[in-house]
């Protein structure tokens, strides 16, 4: 296992950014384009050192009402009637913005969440990246003419809901925030986001940076717990479409509060996603790729290549090379260069995963990791060790349930329709890989697997132009693509009797 050369100083720098950040902005709810406060407060935790960053607002049901009502003047007052340009000219200048702060947004995204520096960046990059591709398409929407009679013009027109709600997750909190603000602003509607309790900071801030591009109240950010924030979004009357990122245990509650006022719903959820290695694979590049489905951001991703399903000839091989991939991630500060690994973003999330680990070596063969690391530089944080179990079989609970952690499943598989069966032996559809030299069982094999994502060789590029979401317990419903600008938007038909007037 390697370490950060950097192995002294880690407290005291995470103490000096937490000064630095908290003097550039104050870390509250953003409400009709200004902060808004509480009573209650709660502390964010940097998972690198276990101390307070900032405390922030822990908003109630109250709260949420005096949003809802803010949006729903913002949208009827200011919003409703702006012309499509309008809406992509302040969306680009918002994504603008966000690129003046980007070196602010990715250190909170390291304190917040212990994400290394390289991927934070990443994540900041792609949150741009979105509200710019919203920016742009958001132009281009069109209705339809629909040719049925002589005496009648038939068409369709495209408006906004009015006041959305949105529910993002703690792993991946800017980037997912954009995910659902940016089809949202774009197709015209006003916006409740919950940020998750754990990593707000960076959601926080991005909402600031909106001030004087959008109108007053149009894009809101409110705080707080998923029981009462969370929940009092997905039952509130005016909120007139919930969109959803998280664990399929908390979307079925979601869903269930939606339906009962028949709201419509979209749900990102869970996933035990599978990665197929066939015998002809390039194990250069499929060694590669597994490892950044299950180590990248600590494994705490709702696509994470979790079960590795590799035929029963080049298994160990490939065994071997995987292991060698996951001792060389190199666990240390976020803020340094060198981290590849960074901790989990949480001490609840670590109990999670550790417990998971002990499962697992009551189940299959553990081959590395398992534990925290030793390094006394990072004894304070939630860190885990890159972690394999092998001769790992489908019934086992690492292998059936999201573990959301640096753990990796080894399985074999004989032939083709074994692979199939197993990969598709799950509760789950969210994403898929596949490792082949061979064009034709590629698309084989993407059009067997029962996911919503599939990756070739590969794995991470996730681009705002294509869909994103699962089938089964993953969810329905897309973000991303020109899809998730549909889900935001009501469509209309319009019939005009074309008869001659009489006199």
């Amino acid at each position: 296992m390697g370490y950060s050369s950097e192995s002294t100083g880690i407290y005291d720098r995470h103490l000096s950014k937490h000064d630095e950040v908290t003097a550039q902005s104050e870390f509250s709810s953003w409400v009709d384009g200004e902060q808004y406060t509480t009573a209650n407060s709660q502390p964010i935790q940097d998972p690198v050192i276990d101390q307070p960053i900032v405390d922030i607002p822990k908003c109630d049901v109250r709260d949420v009402d005096l949003a809802v009502d803010t949006a729903w003047t913002a949208f009827e007052t200011r919003w409703e009637d702006t012309t499509a340009s309008d809406r992509s000219a302040r969306l680009f200048e918002w994504a603008d913005t966000l690129k003046d702060h980007q070196d602010e947004l990715v250190t909170l995204e390291c304190l917040d969440c212990g994400k290394p520096l390289s991927q934070a960046r990443g994540e900041v990059e792609g949150a741009i990246e979105t509200i710019e591709f919203y920016a742009s398409v958001c132009r281009a929407q069109r209705g339809s003419e629909i040719p049925a009679q002589k005496d009648l013009h038939l068409y369709t027109t495209q408006e906004p809901y009015g006041v959305v709600g949105q529910i993002v997750p703690w792993n991946y909190p800017l980037w997912a925030a954009t995910w659902k603000l940016g089809p949202a602003l774009a197709a015209g509607n006003a916006c409740i986001l919950k940020p998750s309790l754990e990593t707000p900071l960076s959601t926080i801030r991005a909402a600031q940076l909106s001030q004087g591009i959008f109108p007053d109240g149009v894009l809101n950010v409110i705080t707080g717990s998923g029981s009462d924030v969370g929940r009092a979004v997905a039952e509130h009357e005016e909120v007139r479409k919930v969109s959803f990122t998280g664990s399929t245990q908390v979307g079925r509650s979601v869903m269930h509060s939606a339906a009962d006022r028949v709201a419509p719903v979209t749900m990102e959820l869970g996933g035990k996603s599978p990665f197929i290695v066939f015998p002809d694979a390039d194990l250069d590049k499929v060694v590669t790729a597994v490892a950044d489905g299950i180590f990248y951001s600590t494994g705490e991703i709702c696509d994470a290549l979790s079960r590795a399903l590799v035929h029963e000839s080049i298994v160990d091989e490939f065994t071997s090379r995987f292991v060698d991939a996951a001792e060389s991630y190199v666990l240390g500060d976020p803020l340094s260069e060198e981290t590849t690994m960074g901790p989990l973003t949480s001490q609840s999330q670590f109990k999670t995963v550790t417990n998971y680990i002990e499962t697992g070596r009551k189940e299959a063969t553990l081959l590395c990791g398992g534990g925290k690391p030793d390094n006394a530089a990072l004894s304070d944080g939630w860190y885990v060790e890159p972690t394999v179990f092998a001769e790992v079989t489908n019934e086992m609970t690492i292998a059936r349930e999201e573990i959301f952690g640096p753990v990796q499943t080894i399985m074999t598989f004989e032939d083709y329709d074994e692979a199939i069966e197993l990969a598709n032996d799950t509760q789950y559809g969210l994403a898929s890989g596949i490792g082949t030299e061979s064009t034709s069982l590629v698309h084989q094999t993407a059009d067997d697997l029962d996911a919503g994502l599939v990756y070739v060789n590969e794995y991470g590029p996730i681009l705002p132009d294509a869909p994103y979401g699962g089938f089964k317990q993953s969810g329905f419903g897309k973000d991303l693509g020109l899809e998730a600008l549909d889900h935001y938007q009501r469509q209309k038909s319009v019939y005009v009797n074309l008869d001659e007037p009489s006199l």
